[in-house]
């Protein structure tokens, strides 16, 4: 198991001052936000070398390309998969491929994205109508690039819990579509995330950590001030000898990211997981 911090925490700070900072807290590797003001995608040559260098000289990898955001012309969530109009639903097309080729580019293995996005007044059905088409016009390249796109299930979004992933998915024939798994956000919809590890465990192919308080509201914390039990988790990604990465996700605290991470670290040492 290997530890990363995701630098959507970091939003004040520039990607060598993340990197830098990411790295004195003891984490083995970074998950790159593809958003402002890090590395929203088409990114310059300049900006892909500084990255590199930076992680080199660090002896550190990225986990992930974090394809989520796009505050850059929209917010956390917007443009999504499935607006109503048609011209902002290929922003968010747009958007994955560049995040695909920037993976490419730096040698990530993975790009994570939204789970189709906010209803906003349709239906579900054309939801995962509309998902699935702008999925489809991304797989060729990441298929191409050989860069995983992995879906993220997210509370109060087209696709929240397991079985809606599942039935999602069934409908792709590629190893090139996966599973982001955000223990956070299973354990908001009431599935239990140790379960699920093994359960989904085909599936998997990056993990965001964080924790939730007992009233499951989606709302990230730092481990060990919530109430999901990590022991669970750390026993089932055993149970399933999970060798990728798990990325620590800390958005919330962008005021104060390098305590976030520090805190986080020494919580998961006191597992003996580091």
């Amino acid at each position: 198991m290997k530890f990363a911090f995701s630098t959507n925490a970091y939003r004040k700070y520039t990607i060598e001052q993340s990197i830098l900072s990411i790295n004195s807290a003891g984490y083995q590797a970074v998950e790159l936000m593809c958003d402002i003001p890090h590395a929203f995608p088409p990114v310059s040559k300049k900006i892909v070398t500084l990255i590199k260098d930076t992680l080199r000289k660090k002896k550190m990898k990225i986990s992930n390309l974090n394809g989520f955001m796009m505050s850059a012309i929209g917010d956390f969530h917007h443009p999504s998969w499935i607006e109503k109009n048609h011209l902002e639903r290929q922003k968010r097309i747009d958007h994955t491929i560049n995040c695909l080729k920037l993976a490419k580019d730096l040698g990530a293995r993975t790009v994570s994205t939204e789970p189709g996005g906010p209803l906003n007044g349709i239906s579900e059905k054309k939801g995962l109508e509309l998902f699935k088409a702008g999925i489809d016009q991304v797989l060729p390249v990441a298929e191409k690039t050989r860069v995983k796109l992995l879906i993220e299930p997210e509370p109060e979004l087209l696709l929240e819990n397991s079985r809606q992933f599942l039935e999602f998915i069934s409908q792709f024939d590629t190893k090139y579509l996966g599973l982001n798994f955000d223990i956070g956000h299973f354990y908001c919809v009431n599935e239990d995330p140790a379960e699920l590890i093994i359960s989904l465990k085909d599936y998997i192919s990056h993990i965001h950590l964080e924790d939730i308080s007992k009233t499951r509201v989606h709302k990230h914390l730092i481990p060990g001030t919530g109430s999901i039990n990590f022991q669970s988790i750390f026993d089932a990604l055993d149970i399933i000898d999970y060798k990728g990465f798990v990325t620590v996700e800390l958005y919330p605290y962008q005021d104060d990211p390098e305590q976030a991470a520090k805190k986080t670290m020494k919580f998961l040492k006191s597992f003996n997981a580091s």
